[in-house]
């Protein structure tokens, strides 16, 4: 009776070191997962550029430098802007934050999420990870030949509730926002692909 007793607190005492341990196991992971790199961050267009500006790919980054959203700040600087601007008592549009939330990417994101190998620069307006989420997870060749990778890994489809955060009545010089006409103009899709 007496080692059956002596079996049974050694169970019970083996049973509450492995809880522990798993205990131990599962905290660490749960450390892990809160100190992973999360969320993703934005790289620049310099980086988008290196794969998609060339012809095979349907010169993506050509596209969008000669488009309306390449050129975002510097339409802060043109007539209309500068004297919207002095009625409204903003001394400079291409400075003031409410301005450049929409006029550039670089402006809008939280620094913190600015990845800091890489330039993410108030000069490129409207950048590609504006509409696209910020790359740092999906901008690998590999990640991006699999579109369900790729929206896993921080790819944002631009659909028009991405554009309507900018396009919208809070912008003084608000037209009506066609989404399907709009995204056309600046339509930069890869050839042979739907």
């Amino acid at each position: 009776m007496v080692i059956l007793n002596q079996v049974n607190y050694l169970e019970n005492e083996m049973t509450k070191r492995i809880i522990l341990i798993l205990m131990c196991f599962s905290l660490l992971g749960f450390l892990l997962v809160l100190n992973a790199e999360s969320p993703f961050k934005y790289v620049g267009a310099k980086k988008c550029k290196t794969c998609h500006n060339t012809k095979k790919i349907g010169k993506q980054y050509e596209i969008w430098s000669q488009g309306p959203h390449a050129n975002a700040l510097k339409s802060l600087s043109n007539e209309a802007s500068l004297k919207y601007a002095k009625e409204n008592g903003i001394k400079d549009p291409a400075k003031e934050a409410k301005c450049l939330k929409c006029h550039a990417t670089a402006a809008a994101v939280d620094k913190e999420l600015i990845d800091k190998q890489t330039t993410l620069e108030l000069a490129e307006g409207v950048s590609c990870e504006s509409c696209h989420g910020p790359g740092s997870h999906y901008k690998t060749n590999a990640i991006m030949k699999n579109k369900e990778k790729a929206l896993a890994n921080g790819l944002i489809e631009p659909v028009e509730k991405v554009c309507i955060t900018c396009h919208n009545k809070e912008n003084p010089f608000y037209k009506p926002f066609n989404y399907k006409n709009a995204a056309a103009k600046i339509a930069h899709p890869i050839p042979g692909r739907k």
